[in-house]
């Protein structure tokens, strides 16, 4: 009987860690987040980016009309780009440049060179989903400034 309690309060432990480790609920908006313009030319807004959600990170991206953000890649991190409004010309890796537009999902795996250009009238909106999240650490600019 012993050996059963002890066991069953190792087991109680772990699952008290793991239980520690698990993404608890919640919901984001947009309200009060704030919009940051980055040297890539775009701006950024982190909607879910924690050191408690490892496994991905969210953030709404924006182009103005006529721009190109700079040439990069990350390390160790694979994105995808999902378009919400707006029309692009993404570049990724040796891929043919390609038109976009809302509902495309471009995926770029980890160290595949990317930029996108808004060929449109209006902003070119789409989440930057990055899968572990994105780490300043895991960027690389591939141009000269």
């Amino acid at each position: 009987m012993a050996r059963w309690r002890k066991a069953c309060a190792a087991l109680a432990e772990q699952s008290a860690r793991w239980q520690a480790k698990v993404v608890k609920p919640q919901i984001r908006t947009l309200e009060g987040a704030v919009e940051v313009y980055t040297p890539e030319r775009c701006y950024i807004t982190e909607l879910a980016n924690t050191p408690a959600d490892p496994a991905a990170s969210i953030a709404l991206a924006r182009v103005v009309a006529g721009i190109t953000t700079r040439w990069h890649r990350l390390v160790d991190t694979t994105e995808r780009y999902v378009i919400i409004e707006g029309r692009g010309r993404v570049e990724v890796g040796d891929l043919a440049p390609r038109e976009v537009g809302a509902g495309d999902v471009v995926i770029i795996p980890p160290l595949c060179r990317q930029r996108i250009t808004n060929v449109g009238k209006q902003d070119l909106t789409f989440l930057a989903i990055c899968t572990p999240r994105f780490e300043q650490h895991n960027y690389e600019e591939l141009e000269n400034p």
